[in-house]
């Protein structure tokens, strides 16, 4: 099968191009904690130029701008590369970056005009490659979410490597009199596969930024904005995966006296006592534990596989807390009152337990706040006032 090299190069760019269009118009659209869709972009821009360079040389664009098309392909990779690291949160390796398409021009340079060989560049610019995308594999392994996604964009990224490696070793041992513009044996694999990876490696990414992105909006619905801990529906949702891992405990947690915090200081300081709240409770969780606020200054937390004595040893901790001088000098001093209710029997709902807690807390405001009292049958009795705060 014979394939024409300046078609596939044409189709490549024009894939390339579409590619570029769909990661700007990602980037214009993805909320900005989703980084590197801009850099990808900008890189892949660069490939286009690239591209057109090679597939229009020695036809209108003179063979002496050969080695700008290398680095400037070298350029566009290296800075999808960046993308990628921003992505995962990693330090962009600026000085690999700088020095891949610094070091292809050179190289180019130098064995086209000064020591003519063919093999020699092909080599260079392919070990090139492989380093800037072997560098992102591994960030991909390293950094990325346990998920199908990055499977995916890691599996491509690393048979794009190999694809390099293999280019580079061929070239070395004498296969590559192998011009992929000229012809050779391996030259119709290797563009072929050239074009579908322009077209594969950023449908990869915009994939696992899909995915965070997904992330992202599941973790705002299920998220109280201000403290970041779970709201109802994210509780309910918890509560629903881990409803199996019995006995479940249940504290119902309230500010003492918030509103006058908030009249006294203003609003904005009762937001920050809210989020040293919620610090508070989540320093003596387990990862298995989750904490919710449910309006106001009311916070729940459900501990699955706890016992009664361990959910008071939650709450006493949580007092203890409170009483240590605060990472935050200027915060207000508050107390809270916490009531606790451990699962009364295999089938009881989380709304039972719920309601059961409320009574231990109202029970707490009313012995005098800044306490821990523990649901007892007692509590039970449907004359006892539900969902009740007295600040």
């Amino acid at each position: 099968m014979n394939l024409d090299p300046v078609s596939i190069i044409l189709m490549s760019t024009l894939m390339t191009v579409a590619m570029c269009v769909v990661m700007f118009a990602a980037q214009r659209s993805f909320p900005r904690n989703v980084e590197g869709l801009r850099e990808w972009g900008i890189g892949m821009a660069g490939l286009v130029l690239a591209s057109g360079l090679f597939g229009l040389r020695g036809i209108v664009i003179p063979e002496v701008l050969l080695p700008l098309a290398n680095s400037m392909f070298l350029w566009g990779v290296g800075l999808m590369m960046v993308g990628t690291q921003r992505f995962y949160g990693v330090r962009p390796s600026w000085h690999l970056f700088h020095g891949a398409w610094l070091l292809g021009l050179l190289v180019m340079l130098c064995w086209l005009y000064l020591w003519p060989d063919f093999a020699m560049r092909v080599a260079m610019f392919s070990f090139l490659m492989l380093a800037l995308n072997l560098t992102q594999f591994i960030v991909i392994v390293r950094h990325g979410e346990r998920h199908a996604t990055t499977w995916f964009f890691g599996l491509l990224m690393l048979v794009q490597a190999l694809a390099m490696l293999h280019r580079g070793v061929n070239a070395l041992l004498g296969g590559a009199g192998s011009d992929m513009m000229h012809g050779g044996p391996h030259y119709n694999l290797y563009l072929a596969l050239l074009a579908f990876m322009t077209l594969l490696l950023p449908v990869g990414f915009i994939t696992v930024a899909t995915r965070r992105l997904q992330t992202l909006l599941e973790q705002r619905s299920n998220r109280d904005p201000l403290t970041a801990v779970l709201n109802r529906r994210g509780f309910a949702d918890f509560h629903a995966r881990h409803s199996a891992r019995q006995p479940l405990a249940v504290m119902s947690i309230d500010l003492d006296f918030f509103k006058a915090i908030n009249d006294r200081h203003g609003h904005a300081m009762g937001d920050r006592v809210l989020v040293d709240v919620a610090g508070v409770i989540r320093g003596v969780l387990r990862d298995s534990d989750a904490v919710a606020r449910f309006g106001g200054e009311e916070f729940v937390v459900l501990l699955p596989e706890s016992q009664q004595a361990r959910a008071e040893l939650l709450a006493q901790r949580i007092q203890a807390a409170l009483r240590q001088p605060r990472p935050d000098a200027s915060l207000p001093h508050y107390t809270l009152s916490i009531g606790i209710a451990c699962q009364a029997a295999e089938d009881e709902s989380l709304d039972s337990m719920l309601q059961r807690s409320d009574r231990a807390l109202y029970r707490a405001k009313q012995l005098g706040r800044n306490r821990v009292e523990v649901a007892t049958p007692a509590l039970l009795s449907p004359q006892a006032p539900q969902h009740i705060c007295l600040n």
